[in-house]
């Protein structure tokens, strides 16, 4: 197996954030393939850091769904598994109307706002794997805006399980597949600015076909 040169992170107050960063970049950017393993001793050499920091990223970030855990292989980039691809889109596809009409009645301008500043760095961001991390909080910004703790828990789950796959949805259409994003994601701001509740599930809807279609076509 081909060791892959990681791109180090922006600069962070430990350690341990600054692994988490980088790896987490290059997972949601796609910089490693499928099934890659992450040696603790090969991260460690690249990144200028002890074991320590990268022992604790690594378990963070399965704690968020981006990496698994083998007994036997140790820490894994997840595959492509499409029969988890299917579950995660169909429960949002379910899930994601009911706050996004609870949300509308309740989210403030100033929420509103900080949606539509995400959505401004998303369009300028040159990182497919930040872009994806920006697209995270946009969403999770109009989720929480519903007032409902155990709904947004719920889809936040489903979002860090969605996110690795959202990444792969970029790889070889990034430009298409970003363009199309950002005009769901402006639609969406201004739908939620207009507090039209319908607009926004339509967009929602269709926001998550495309991304489920673009998966498909790589399995």
């Amino acid at each position: 197996m081909t060791t892959v040169v990681l791109k180090p992170g922006p600069p962070a107050r430990t350690a341990h954030a600054f692994v988490y960063e980088t790896l987490k970049r290059a997972i949601l950017g796609g910089d490693l393939p499928l099934g890659y393993r992450l040696v603790q001793a090969d991260i460690a050499a690249q990144l200028k850091v002890s074991i320590t920091p990268v022992r604790e990223a690594l378990r963070d970030l399965a704690g968020e769904g981006l990496i698994r855990i083998d007994p036997h292989k140790g820490a894994m980039i997840r595959e492509l598994d499409m029969s988890e691809v299917r579950e995660i889109y169909e429960l949002r596809r379910m899930l994601e109307p009911v706050s996004i009409r609870q949300a509308v009645e309740r989210v403030t301008d100033e929420e509103v706002d900080r949606a539509a500043r995400l959505q401004e760095l998303m369009r300028d961001e040159p990182d497919p794997g930040e872009w994806v991390e920006l697209n995270r909080q946009f969403h999770a910004v109009l989720s929480d805006a519903a007032g409902s703790p155990r709904l947004c828990a719920i889809l936040k789950g489903l979002r860090d399980g969605a996110a690795v796959y959202v990444g792969l949805s970029l790889r070889g259409q990034e430009r298409a597949r970003r363009e199309e994003a950002d005009r769901d994601h402006r639609e969406l701001v201004t739908a939620f600015r207009r507090r039209h509740a319908e607009d926004a599930v339509r967009i929602v809807l269709r926001h998550l076909d495309a991304t489920m279609t673009a998966i498909e076509h790589l399995a």
